[in-house]
């Protein structure tokens, strides 16, 4: 899809240059190279030109350094709380081996003979 996207504003370009010697010298390039504007070759030049510019309507709206592989959302679901200042640190580790230390400090409550009430003796 690059490829189509590049060979159609290459003749979007093509068809600038030929409206721009139209208006400036009276001066039709396609005709001239192509047999005049109503042989069939000059119309088939036009209708490409044409249907380039219709191609090229999306790259009106996509945003200024996107590619068209950047236009699709891919990261959908996993979103970037980075800043503009820098990457963040990855908190995860750090919450993982605080749940470990924890898990290890907690002491659970086991009778031994020595704190049992008297009421267990």
């Amino acid at each position: 899809m690059k490829t189509l996207s590049r060979i159609a504003l290459f003749l979007v370009i093509i068809g600038a240059i030929n409206w721009g010697l139209i208006g400036f010298f009276q001066f039709d390039l396609v005709a001239a190279l192509f047999g005049g504007q109503d042989s069939a070759l000059s119309r088939i030049i036009y209708s490409l030109v044409g249907l380039s510019g219709l191609a090229c309507i999306p790259l009106l709206f996509a945003r200024i350094g996107e590619s068209e592989t950047d236009t699709t959302r891919q990261n959908v679901g996993q979103p970037n709380y980075a800043t503009e200042f820098g990457e963040e640190n990855d908190m995860t580790d750090i919450n993982n081996q605080a749940k470990q230390s924890d898990n290890q400090t907690t002491q659970t409550y086991k009778p031994t003979q020595n704190n049992q009430s008297d009421d267990q003796i």
